[in-house]
């Protein structure tokens, strides 16, 4: 039986974004077909919303599987669905933005994204095609150009809202002041070993959604490891609830009043990940979470490599903290 997941409503509009969505991205990346059929089994467990983007290349296997969900009757419309996707940085300029969000949308077979963020604060050269990059291929974002023309996407249909990832209170200081329409979400990595306080309650006073990527600290992929799974504390609350210490990381989130992108394709986890709106952590187990040493897992530099652009937006992250 499918799982009932809570959703919030994006205080900008009257959308309702399903608090725990299903992220797509894989590394090292998988066939599409595993992707698919991942997509399937999760909308079988529960899942309504999927997170996506142009640079996972997941739209095309995740369009698929909607349309086999809808073949197969697991939903009725595609309007059960919630799909988030993103605009990649070789296209993060102004007449680039527009093109970029209708391919993503017939890539994934849809009339229209539901939310449609800035990937990175940063643009790409259009001749990357692998990471690290030299430092030609990087150049600062031009906020205010850009954000119109994801304001257009908006304005046209194309999605329904409009929001960033990655972006630090600075870069969403000098977006705001300049939009017509403000960012519905800002996408960051956050778990209980980054806790992202202050960020959080810039966003909060500005009525800008935060939703956490990398809640168990990204392990098995290239950038991320076992410090979320392996933490001694969250393991002790764990077994004092009959949970597993992933469910206590996801459960601090939920209870931070975030929401949650988290990835698994083993069908069991992916329930597992679901399973965390029947226990709550007491004022104890939440000091306990709230003392816990801060570390960033994921910077620009260990992705990009060391450039001056780059150091300089992960300075800004840390000087935040």
């Amino acid at each position: 039986m499918a799982m009932a997941v809570p959703g919030v409503n994006l205080s900008s509009s009257n959308l309702t974004m399903p608090v725990i969505g299903m992220g797509t991205v894989s590394s090292p990346p998988i066939a599409p077909e595993a992707t698919k059929a991942a997509i399937i089994e999760a909308i079988k467990a529960g899942y309504r919303h999927f997170d996506t983007a142009f640079a996972y290349q997941t739209e095309q296997p995740l369009g698929e599987a909607i349309a086999e969900a809808l073949h197969l009757g697991l939903i009725k419309t595609r309007d059960e669905l919630f799909i988030t996707s993103k605009l990649w940085s070789s296209f993060a300029e102004k007449d680039l933005v527009v093109p970029a969000i209708k391919m993503s949308l017939r890539n994934l077979q849809l009339d229209y994204i539901d939310l449609y963020l800035i990937h990175w604060p940063l643009r790409l050269s259009q001749d990357v095609r692998q990471m690290p990059v030299v430092r030609e291929h990087i150049f600062p974002l031009d906020i205010k150009s850009v954000w119109e023309k994801m304001e257009e996407c908006k304005n046209l249909g194309l999605t329904k809202e409009i929001g960033v990832s990655n972006f630090s209170c600075k870069k969403l200081e000098e977006l705001l002041s300049n939009a017509k329409i403000p960012p519905a979400v800002n996408q960051v990595e956050m778990n209980p070993l980054w806790q992202q306080k202050k960020l959080r309650e810039f966003c909060k006073a500005r009525d800008i959604h935060v939703s956490a990527f990398s809640p168990l600290g990204s392990i098995n992929t290239k950038w991320g490891d076992n410090r979320i799974l392996g933490c001694d504390v969250l393991e002790e609350i764990a077994q004092a609830k009959g949970k597993t210490t992933a469910q206590i990381s996801l459960r601090w989130l939920h209870e931070q009043g975030v929401s949650i992108i988290t990835k698994s394709f083993n069908n069991e986890r992916m329930r597992q990940n679901l399973d965390i709106f029947d226990c709550s952590l007491t004022e104890e187990e939440s000091n306990k979470i709230s003392q816990l040493p801060q570390r960033k897992g994921i910077t620009f530099a260990s992705i990009l490599g060391p450039h001056d652009v780059v150091l300089e937006l992960d300075a800004e992250t840390l000087d935040e903290f």
